[in-house]
């Protein structure tokens, strides 16, 4: 029989050398993604996809999935019955846990001022977590539409005339509904555009300050929609770390080097990680203040086919890593 003796020195020194390549090897290993590191799902807010849900939900929920998403916001409900719609997900492999409900409603559309009981009951059957308004309401003595004006430019043009008061009863709205939705099991959020983030006159308070500090922080939470943000000319990020709690939700949107800062709902939209904001900074900062749940959307004018534009986003997220 053969015996090996080996010195403690010798030991140790081969030890060492065995760590030290274990260690190599952990630094060359591929870095973790973002999502997948986290367990987070990479979600699409439909409303990219403009009208291709309307035409062909089950279709497009197909697609949608097939480039890799796990989650979808919804927009409204397309006309459909909270059946077809929580069927159609549940037959794409899709979670939908929040949907854009406006204040006001048109036509048979689910809304805020609506019949909140029936909102309710749908919102459970396919899933919701959280109801999302998305735009503020327009007092009544600013009127409509001027001749010739578009939607967007009639919103910034109302929006610079809001006053103190204004905000604060947008604010009041917000609370009577998110009361009534919490004690329902359902948590009402407020999606932002960039008109919120312009100075009211004679004063230097904006009006996304007055919603946050008017509102309820149990009863309103808020879905930051980074794009806006960032075309308002702020940074999400100190946005973020200015309110912690507030923040429950993000619409991932990304803007060309030409979007200018501007409060008149303005941007050069593109793909998410083909345009100027930081995701390998906005994204941990986001989920470190409490952020889950991530929703890529995508601005008109598109550059190219928007289930294109949706894919090109997805790929993008999926291999981020920070």
């Amino acid at each position: 029989m053969i015996t090996i003796r080996t010195s403690r020195r010798a030991f140790i020194g081969g030890a060492a050398a065995l760590a030290g390549l274990g260690l190599a090897r952990l630094s060359t290993a591929a870095p973790i993604p973002f999502f997948k590191g986290n367990g987070l799902p990479i979600g699409l807010q439909l409303y990219t996809l403009g009208d291709l849900a309307q035409k062909d939900l089950a279709g497009t929920l197909r697609a949608v999935a097939d480039m890799g998403y796990r989650a979808v916001e919804l927009p409204g409900f397309y006309g459909h019955t909270a059946g077809d719609l929580a069927a159609a997900l549940k037959a794409a492999g899709l979670v939908c846990e929040s949907a854009h409900i406006n204040a006001q409603g048109r036509g048979p559309a689910p809304s805020l001022s609506g019949d909140l009981d029936a909102l309710v009951r749908d919102a459970h059957a396919i899933g919701l977590t959280f109801i999302v308004m998305p735009m503020f309401t327009v007092p009544a003595r600013l009127g409509g539409l001027q001749a010739g004006e578009g939607f967007g430019d009639f919103l910034a043009r109302v929006a610079s005339q809001f006053t103190a008061d204004d905000w604060k009863a947008q604010a009041a709205f917000l609370n009577e509904k998110g009361a009534a939705l919490k004690k329902a099991g359902l948590q009402l959020a407020y999606h932002n555009h960039n008109p919120e983030f312009a100075a009211i006159a004679g004063g230097t308070a904006t009006g996304y300050d007055i919603l946050l500090a008017e509102t309820d922080p149990d009863l309103v939470k808020m879905e930051m929609d980074a794009g806006w943000v960032a075309a308002a000319g702020l940074d999400p990020v100190a946005l973020l770390q200015a309110h912690p709690g507030r923040f429950r939700l993000m619409h991932v949107k990304d803007l060309k080097a030409g979007t200018a800062p501007n409060t008149r709902l303005k941007m050069d939209p593109t793909e998410v990680g083909g345009g100027t904001l930081d995701w390998h900074r906005i994204l941990p900062a986001a989920h470190a203040a409490g952020i889950n749940h991530f929703y890529v959307e995508q601005e008109p004018p598109f550059a190219r086919p928007r289930l294109e534009a949706a894919r090109l986003s997805a790929e993008y997220l999926g291999k981020l890593a920070v």
